[in-house]
């Protein structure tokens, strides 16, 4: 007789486990209390788990507020398995030849959350560009992947954001983002200026899969001396958009 999977069930693994789940989801109060609560476990074995994943690096302690991080061999670890999987794996080919063809950064991206996550880059040659962004997340208002992505949501999601958002500060005001999510709805492309840096400029184009569901962004990064108004529009936006067109269909997309 076999018996059933969750025999086999080792509750402390399971439980670390959603720590590191937990810690993907929240990077502001994920304190040793917080996260007993969130687990439904005690403060004591909730510490035991995260002294043992922060043994082996897992996770990380910030020394006087006390809120538990991922730590960087979680990103090695997720880096290993995105590269295996199918988006990369389709979207790198494009973003070669679109890194050749303009000689820019060239990222696929995608949304976790509210944040946006850089999954894979084709780098270019320049002297001058910006600092790699592989396996970071910024807030999805900060750059054009997060803005052409959040674009084909309604005003109703993005008033939950605000809502529940803890940190207002940060947040921009609602209209005027909602306005600019209306024209990148419009055109299909998204451009930023300064939220990723200083001089920094984001160009994005929606991938959509066979339902019509975006399922990331196409990505290029560069700086604003290069990234002119006339280059973007009569060569870095086309090369983009045919560029997540083609990728697209890979995933079974077909424009009406």
């Amino acid at each position: 007789m076999v018996k059933d999977k969750s025999s086999y069930i080792v509750q402390s693994v399971e439980k670390a486990l959603d720590i590191l789940v937990t810690l993907t989801e929240e990077t502001t109060y994920a304190t040793l209390p917080f996260l007993a609560e969130k687990l439904g476990i005690s403060r004591n074995k909730t510490f035991r788990l995260l002294a043992t994943l922060e043994n082996r690096g897992l996770v990380e302690r910030e020394e006087g507020s006390g809120v538990y991080r991922l730590g960087l061999p979680t990103v090695e670890l997720a880096q290993k398995f995105i590269n295996s999987t199918s988006l990369v794996r389709y979207a790198h080919p494009v973003m070669e030849g679109l890194a050749r063809k303009h000689d820019e950064a060239v990222y696929i991206t995608v949304l976790k959350g509210e944040e946006v996550l850089f999954l894979d880059m084709v780098d270019c040659g320049q002297q001058v560009k910006a600092a790699p962004f592989v396996g970071k997340r910024f807030p999805f208002f900060t750059n054009a992947a997060g803005k052409v992505i959040k674009a084909l949501e309604s005003r109703d999601l993005l008033e939950k954001l605000f809502k529940r958002g803890r940190n207002r500060q940060r947040l921009p005001d609602l209209a005027t983002l909602e306005t600019e999510l209306n024209k990148i709805r419009e055109k299909g492309v998204a451009v930023d200026s300064g939220g990723l840096g200083d001089g920094v400029i984001t160009v994005a184009v929606a991938v959509k899969d066979y339902a019509g569901k975006v399922i990331g962004a196409l990505t290029m990064i560069g700086p604003s001396f290069r990234m002119m108004t006339d280059r973007l529009e009569n060569e870095i936006v086309p090369s983009l958009v045919e560029g997540a067109e083609m990728l697209s269909m890979k995933f079974g997309y077909a424009r009406m």
